[in-house]
């Protein structure tokens, strides 16, 4: 039996690239741009909200405990070595404030949340839910993807701040009970080494990841097609285009930083 297999032109990849960045853009725009147009459907975002803040908690600290735990681990070994044990919270602090913990964190919503977007607004378009509130005069884009956007830029920011605050607590755990560091020499070096760029480029970070995942999700399951199956796909898509924009964004977001504040 002859397999038949279906040759796309290079052309119609690059038109179905740029049409599917140039929808995104739009939908990013609008939902923005929704934000500060009545209505404002705040119960909508207050309940996505709670789905997305109270139901990433667990996840959040168990995670960021681990990487706060790890971290100070792996570097204490390292730094035995030169006697410089005391570092250990200097270390946790930048690597959990300016990196770890908004990456980590975005990661960890996006994995859940962006999923779950699209896979919820792809349902609606399968089953023609989407449809019948355009029949209905009402704009889904307001409706459904900017309280979206809203509560996910919103709650990541506290996330992220949870996060390393447990990172904190993680490594803290590590260097007194394991390694007999000073609590009070712990913390004095966290809370020193910080500076305002570094709470600048923590507290940033996770508005922009927040946003990245809600839109991202939002435009997967709103171009879902291909009935329970494309739901599926777009699912699949969400949770990978996020992942990999959060990690490009986070790049440059802190390259741009340092040109701003130049490095230490």
């Amino acid at each position: 039996m002859a397999l038949e297999l279906e040759l796309i032109s290079p052309l119609e990849v690059a038109k179905d690239t740029v049409r599917a960045v140039q929808e995104y853009t739009l939908l990013a725009w609008q939902s923005l741009a929704n934000l500060f147009r009545r209505p404002l459907y705040m119960g909508d975002m207050l309940q996505q909200a709670d789905l997305i803040g109270f139901g990433s908690l667990p996840i959040v600290v168990l995670t960021g405990l681990s990487i706060g735990a790890l971290l100070a681990l792996n570097s204490a070994n390292t730094l035995q070595r030169f006697g410089g044990i005391t570092l250990i919270g200097q270390l946790v602090s930048i690597g959990m404030v300016t990196e770890l913990g908004p990456l980590i964190t975005g990661l960890m919503v996006a994995g859940r949340n962006a999923s779950g977007m699209a896979s919820e607004l792809g349902s609606m378009i399968v089953t023609e839910q989407i449809d019948a509130m355009r029949a209905l005069g009402t704009d889904p884009s307001k409706k459904l993807v900017t309280p979206r956007v809203g509560a996910t830029s919103f709650m990541l920011f506290f996330l992220t701040i949870i996060a390393d605050l447990l990172g904190l607590i993680g490594g803290w755990a590590v260097a007194h009970l394991v390694f007999g560091l000073d609590s009070n020499q712990y913390w004095t070096s966290s809370w020193q080494i910080l500076v305002f760029r570094d709470v600048f480029t923590g507290l940033v970070k996770p508005v922009l990841f927040g946003f990245i995942i809600s839109t991202v999700g939002c435009y997967y399951g709103m171009s879902t097609r291909g009935g329970t199956q494309g739901v599926g796909r777009s699912t699949t898509q969400a949770v990978v285009a996020s992942s990999v924009l959060i990690l490009v964004v986070d790049f440059f977001v802190t390259k741009l930083i340092f040109a701003v504040f130049g490095y230490r």
